[in-house]
């Protein structure tokens, strides 16, 4: 990335300026809405309210121009499937999830939403929703002279950071587009975005306060991984904190080479066509890509999987904990490979492809077990059949 000019650095949040500052970002070859965001001292949903009522420019003219839309997020997720093939991304501060697909079986009308699609697979948290925008973009024409234009619908906290932001690809409908913005477009189109400060991540509890002995046998109790979070909200627990006092049947630190557990199990299971299961999220969504990974590659601080139809973008200098965990199910015990950062928030989730009714396959246990030099890992539980 190629930083702001130093004077625009501590530019003021008005719309003005941060127009004026995302211009001359844009010009010095900054590319990312949130690293100018950050570099401006802004959020990145402020940002782009910033650019709220523009003007329109020339076609070929580089520019930003925005639409509020109204915060009706559950019918605005349920309009999705008319616009065909999209790319959906989620993100969270140290990894992004991008999936190429069709927004399909959308359910839920209250706080909770489900995306069930063959591609985009999602859980959405729509109390932590506050602001969406429909974004028209036309970057600087490349090498070969012709502009480019990106069209895309972004959905942030009240914080102005994002948790969901929907891309048009060629092959998307474009005149759906253009009705679900003129559908959902807000009558108030001021520029400008009222957000809060972001809270504090709340101490865990000292630890001479957790009946550690009941909080191991509610976990080893457990029938479904669902049932984890209930888990941790009963015993008052940070999620870093319930892996640390766990059981060591359960759960059990990747340690050395804590940065390189995703390199290694990304590498591992591209190497085999394993198929697995990664979730990123924030509190806004959780985002998942069920399948094999092909391509893996490191570039800088960042561990990415670039395959048709799915990448991942992980900043390795940021996993400041790697955890392998083990939950019990009615179906035999499920692994995963869980990263979070130094305040103890999770990037991303690894598990291996698992249905209802059948047990975690034996390849991804054993290749995990390898994580933490554990083979016995590898025995307990698993489905030797698969």
């Amino acid at each position: 990335m190629i930083d702001a000019p130093e004077a625009l650095r501590e530019t003021a949040a008005g719309p003005a300026s941060l127009r004026e500052a995302y211009r001359s970002a844009r010009a010095a070859g900054a590319a990312r809405h949130r690293d100018i965001a950050d570099r401006l001292g802004a959020s990145e949903g402020a940002l782009i309210a910033a650019h709220l009522a523009m003007p329109a420019a020339r076609p070929d003219e580089p520019c930003l121009q925005a639409t509020r839309l109204q915060p009706r997020w559950p019918r605005i997720v349920a309009a999705l499937p008319a616009l065909g093939r999209v790319m959906a991304l989620t993100r969270n501060a140290g990894c992004v999830h991008e999936k190429i697909g069709c927004y399909e079986r959308v359910e839920g009308e209250a706080a909770v939403g489900l995306v069930l699609g063959t591609d985009i697979d999602l859980r959405v948290f729509y109390r932590a929703w506050a602001h969406g925008f429909a974004v028209h973009e036309v970057h600087a024409a490349g090498a070969d002279g012709v502009p480019r234009v990106q069209h895309s619908l972004q959905f942030f906290d009240a914080t102005g950071t994002a948790v969901h932001k929907v891309f048009a690809r060629p092959d998307t409908d474009a005149a759906a587009w253009q009705a679900l913005v003129a559908r959902f477009a807000d009558t108030d189109q001021r520029p400008g975005l009222s957000a809060r400060p972001a809270a504090p991540r709340p101490p865990d509890r000292p630890d001479a306060e957790v009946d550690v002995a009941a909080f191991r046998a509610d976990w080893a109790a457990l029938r479904d991984t669902h049932a984890f979070f209930g888990l941790l909200e009963r015993h008052r627990l940070g999620r870093v904190q319930a892996l640390r006092l766990a059981d060591p049947r359960f759960a059990r630190p990747v340690e050395p080479g804590v940065a390189g557990a995703a390199r290694e199990l990304l590498q591992a299971v591209a190497g085999s066509a394993l198929p697995i299961m990664v979730f990123v999220g924030n509190p806004g969504m959780i985002q998942i890509h069920t399948g094999p990974v092909r391509r893996v590659q490191v570039s800088g601080p960042w561990l990415n999987v670039l395959d048709p139809g799915f990448n991942l973008h992980l900043r390795e200098d940021l996993v400041a904990s790697a955890w392998l965990v083990r939950k019990p199910t009615v179906d035999g015990l499920v692994t995963s490979l869980e990263l979070f950062d130094a305040e103890g928030e999770t990037l991303a989730m690894l598990f291996g492809e698992r249905k209802p009714g059948r047990p975690e396959l034996a390849a991804w246990r054993a290749t995990t077990a390898r994580l933490v030099g554990a083979p016995d890992w590898a025995e307990e539980g698993a489905c030797t059949a698969c």
